[in-house]
């Protein structure tokens, strides 16, 4: 069989960098498409061409199919690596591709279909032998035959979209009164996510674990399972820490649960790169069932690399270019423990809120050990238009112990300052006496999520911020060597003790602080700033306005107490709605004027993927209003003013 000698990459950021690495090992030309916004991204250097496909919106660009194909076309490629998200499961775009006389680098599109409907997919991998959760049989149920269907399972239930993944539309019922509502709220949210709102119903599993399997699948009848990936730390359904192999499973659990993986490959005529996850409770690992086949590879593939030593985009590729399979099962073992981090644009201290902006500073951890993917580089712009993931950084080692020290200490090296991120979050949770011990469950990071954020800003990054204005305001020696003692701003003062130096800073979300230094040593470089407060040094990483230290980063601005209260809105700040990231406002469903109430909806602002209602403070009346729907917004901008009734109005 013959490589391809051209391959166009479907997708952007961290993926598509991480594919065309590969291409390049094998020798083949990579191509990549952007949109204007990517037109400086770290993929597009580092592809051997490059065509434009379209304006920011990934519905005008990245979605594209018909753009897509014109671009192989012009720059002769013989296959397309769609990546992961954007049209990796999209059997439409699968099918398109062959119709073109491309090769897809991924599954039959028929297997796409199959097991892009959980309902088909459960119904044909039951057939074929494999356990799936006790659920609704059938697609297309009525709203009464999903509540009925969920009263015969017995409380709790998940209702599921059949169309999509990632925590979309899902929603965990207990109680049996509220089914009707929950119905029509997923129905809702799978319409808007998937254009689709087929549901079916599970059982709910308490305290489940995630665990999934890695197959490959090649043209001759060939499928073999490379072990699994514990997938259980999530947020919101979405995963953010990933290790293989699982403390979970003993080698028969794991032999049993391969071997279940393997026949739901074979089931659909499966062929390259999949995952088969499993549901699996916790308290009985050996009652594991069915839940979903991702027909694509995985963000968490490197920890299955890390530990059988294979490239899974190399084997896609030769899987795809019609080579069989070297390997048997019994060829693949499972060396030491990788763990994988996601590092994504959102801010733990906003509950997790996207974030944007662009990144002044950025060390990505390597070395023994330690491999990041990721598309960043110094003045990349992360804005609200895509996935908030930006980068993976994993690590392998001899045991697991050694690899989530190693992992956290990665974390703690990682500098992304201008752009918020959850590294330092990750890098606690990575402490957490339940991760440590692998005593793991889906539903942990959302119990103790908020102990794992801190609790306002230390004193020492005030002290920080201080030490680079002090230092900015410092009188330099001129060509005399003298300095005028009279513009050193120590705060001395004729005739009298030194005065304490104040400084007004504010980080954004939170109220001002009239900061007294009282550091006791101060060095300040271009890129580094240490303080010593309470006989303590701290060590901090600049920016601009930027600080950051052990993961966790600090945007620390200025504050003119004097020039606000002679600019600020006659209108309390209690009485503005502003953007809690940026994005866009997609909604506006009231008019200056009107009479609302507290709690009340009035906008809704998008980004990456996420909703966020902006609410009315309390009963009154809009007098401002700044935004149309289509309005682009950065985070903490004015949305709109709502005027409390005044108190008589109120008696009324």
């Amino acid at each position: 069989m013959t490589m391809f000698d051209t391959v166009l990459v479907a997708n952007r950021g961290e993926i598509a960098v991480r594919v065309i690495r590969t291409l390049r090992a094998l020798g083949v030309r990579s191509v990549a498409v952007f949109s204007d916004a990517d037109a400086d991204a770290r993929h597009v250097r580092e592809a051997d061409t490059a065509v434009r496909i379209g304006p920011p919106p990934a519905g005008e660009s990245y979605l594209r199919v018909d753009r897509l194909l014109e671009a192989a076309a012009r720059t002769g490629a013989q296959a397309v690596h769609p990546g992961y998200g954007f049209l990796a499961e999209n059997a439409v775009f699968a099918r398109a591709c062959a119709d073109a006389g491309l090769v897809f680098i991924g599954p039959p599109a028929d297997a796409i279909s199959l097991m892009g409907d959980k309902i088909r997919a459960k119904e044909t991998v039951r057939a074929a032998g494999v356990p799936v959760v006790p659920g609704s049989s059938g697609s297309g149920l009525t709203d009464g035959e999903l509540a009925a269907a969920a009263r015969e399972i017995g409380m709790p239930v998940l209702l599921k979209p059949s169309a999509g993944g990632g925590g979309k539309g899902m929603r965990l019922v207990r109680d049996e009164a509220a089914l009707a509502d929950e119905i029509a709220a997923a129905r809702r949210e799978a319409r808007a996510s998937f254009g689709d709102d087929t549901l079916l119903v599970e059982r709910w599993i308490d305290r489940p674990r995630h665990i999934e399997i890695q197959v490959l699948a090649d043209g001759h009848g060939n499928v073999v399972h490379l072990g699994e990936r514990e997938c259980s730390l999530q947020r919101r359904h979405q995963k953010i820490i990933e290790e293989a192999p699982s403390v979970l499973l003993d080698e028969a659990t794991r032999a049993a649960m391969g071997e279940a993986a393997v026949q739901a490959a074979r089931s659909c005529g499966y062929r390259g790169a999949g995952t088969v996850e499993f549901i699996v409770p916790g308290n009985d690992p050996s009652q594991y069932y069915f839940m979903e086949m991702n027909t694509r590879l995985q963000v968490e593939h490197p920890v299955t690399e890390l530990v059988t030593g294979l490239d899974l985009v190399e084997w896609q590729l030769r899987v795809a270019a019609g080579e069989e399979l070297p390997l048997r099962q019994e060829d693949i073992t499972l060396t030491g423990h990788a763990v994988e981090a996601r590092l994504c644009a959102e801010d733990p201290a906003r509950g997790f809120l996207p974030s944007g902006g662009t990144v002044l500073a950025l060390r990505e951890p390597q070395g023994a050990g330690v491999r990041t993917d990721s598309g960043l580089s110094v003045g990349t712009e992360v804005s609200s238009l895509y996935d908030p993931m930006l980068s993976k950084v994993i690590v392998h080692a001899p045991d697991r112990a050694t690899a989530l020290r190693r992992l956290r200490a990665a974390l703690a090296d990682t500098v992304t300052l201008g752009v918020p991120t959850n590294a330092g979050f990750l890098r606690r949770l990575l402490a957490h006496p339940a991760v440590v011990s692998g005593d793991l469950d889906t539903g942990l990071v959302e119990r103790d999520a908020d102990g794992l954020v801190p609790d306002g800003v230390p004193d020492e990054v005030y002290e920080a911020a201080a030490a680079v204005r002090q230092d900015a305001l410092a009188a330099r020696p001129d060509a005399r060597g003298w300095t005028d003692p009279f513009s050193v701003p120590s705060g001395w003062r004729i005739g009298g003790d030194r005065l304490p130096v104040t400084h007004h800073l504010r980080v954004p979300g939170l109220e001002p602080v009239a900061h007294v230094a009282r550091a006791t040593g101060r060095t300040v470089t271009a890129d580094r700033v240490t303080v010593t407060l309470d006989g303590v040094t701290h060590t901090f990483h600049r920016a601009g306005t930027w600080l950051g230290r052990d993961g966790d980063s600090w945007n620390v601005l200025d504050h003119d107490p004097v020039a606000a209260s002679l600019t600020g809105s006659a209108h309390s700040g209690a009485d503005s709605l502003t953007a809690p990231m940026p994005g866009t406002v997609t909604v506006v469903k009231v008019a200056v004027g009107d009479e609302v109430t507290a709690g009340q909806g009035l906008l809704v602002v998008e980004a990456m993927k996420m909703e966020h209602v902006i609410s009315a403070p309390h009963d009154g009346t809009v007098v401002e209003l700044d935004v149309t729907p289509g309005t682009t917004v950065a985070m903490d901008q004015v949305l709109a003013v709502v005027e409390p009734h005044a108190p008589e109005e109120e008696a009324k």
